[in-house]
This record gives C-alpha cells, structure tokens and sequence, in this order.
C-alpha cells in the first residue's frame, strides 16, 4: 500500500439513510438525495456517484498524459463511465465500463492515451485488481 506524503485535497461528505438518504459536502457544494439504483424515486445512486467521479479524474489523467507529448486535447474529449452493480453467490461487486471519446485523435495515439491514463488515475488505482474494468475508445 502506498502511503500519501502530501494530502493535495481532502473531500468530506455527511451521509444519512444509506441508499435512501442524501449527502452533503462539508461546503455545501454537493447536496444530493440518494435512492436505490432502479428504484425510478428521486435521486441518484453511489453507482452514478462513482461513474461520475472516475470520468471526471480519467479526463484529467488524459489530459496529463496528451501534455507530456505536447498535445492538446479536442474540447469534446469525453468518458462515458458504466458502473455495475452485480451479484455472484450472493456477494455484492462492482465492474467498469470506461468508454473514451478523443475526436480527432489518431487510434493508436488514443489507445496510448487512455492506457497511460488509466496508470495515473487515482480512480484506476484503487480499482485496480479488485474489479473488472474494460477500457473503450470509441
């Protein structure tokens, strides 16, 4: 395990009710009603929650590794991130869809992008070994 010699940011969230709750940020910034996944109630879920995050870092990931080659990035780069939530012998887990959009990127120079991307994420890291995740350029 590796241990942080710097903490850059710390997110602190306030959750109540579980999957029929909500959550707040300490600066109020997010303040969300959570409803279980399906469910068709108001609110989102810590499977959208997750997918949403992981996009967002994976991007960023993106953009370090184009920078390190001088390239910049199409302002419609895009993640599509899918997050199961699954069952096997009556145990819970996750699996991850990464679906990457770089128009205007040559494919091979993509696949280089999001696999580099997908060493330096923080997201990628942590799931890294522990759930399956397939990385998509699209």
């Amino acid at each position: 395990m590796t241990t942080i010699e710097k903490v850059l940011y710390t997110g602190k969230t306030h959750t109540t009710g579980g999957r029929e709750g909500a959550a707040q940020s300490s600066d109020r910034a997010l303040d969300v009603k959570l409803s279980p996944p399906g469910s068709g109630r108001p609110g989102t879920n810590p499977e959208q929650l997750f997918a949403a995050g992981w996009s967002a870092c994976f991007i960023g990931a993106i953009g370090l590794a184009a920078g390190k080659r001088k390239i910049r990035l199409p302002a419609e780069t895009a993640v599509d991130a899918e997050v199961d939530l699954g069952q096997t012998d009556g145990a819970y887990f996750l699996q991850a869809r990464l679906n990457v959009s770089l128009p205007g990127i040559d494919a091979e120079l993509a696949r280089e992008l999001v696999q580099e991307a997908h060493q330096t994420c923080p997201y990628s890291k942590a799931t890294r070994g522990n759930i399956n995740v397939e990385l998509n350029i699209v």
